[in-house]
């Protein structure tokens, strides 16, 4: 991912037909090393290629896969368990005033 992201990057940036040199000094500025087989694979498979018509064909076959879908409905709560919630909320809002309130004894105007 690193060097796909490095590559696209030097493309966005200007660089049309990035080497891999470029991504190598590219991830070379924030301390990754790059992988030496991986780059060379990527640099001969998009060498001949255009990035944004590959990112089209990638987007229309990933709106072809399902993304999964909505969880169950959630279990209705049984008696003994809503005295706890409602004291848990009291809490949270006790527990905010005094967070909004701590000014650590110095004013704004002091």
């Amino acid at each position: 991912m690193r060097h796909i992201a490095a590559y696209l990057l030097l493309q966005i940036g200007g660089n049309a037909s990035p080497s891999a040199g470029d991504i190598k000094k590219l991830l070379a500025t924030v301390g990754i090393e790059a992988d030496d087989s991986r780059l060379e694979s990527l640099i001969s498979e998009l060498s001949s290629k255009d990035i944004n018509q590959l990112i089209a064909e990638g987007s229309s076959k990933l709106a072809s896969v399902p993304s999964g879908g909505g969880g169950g409905a959630a279990a209705a709560p049984t008696g003994g368990a809503a005295p706890a919630a409602a004291e848990e909320k009291k809490e949270e809002k006790v527990e905010e005033k005094e967070e909004s309130d701590d000014d650590m004894g110095f004013g704004l105007f002091d």
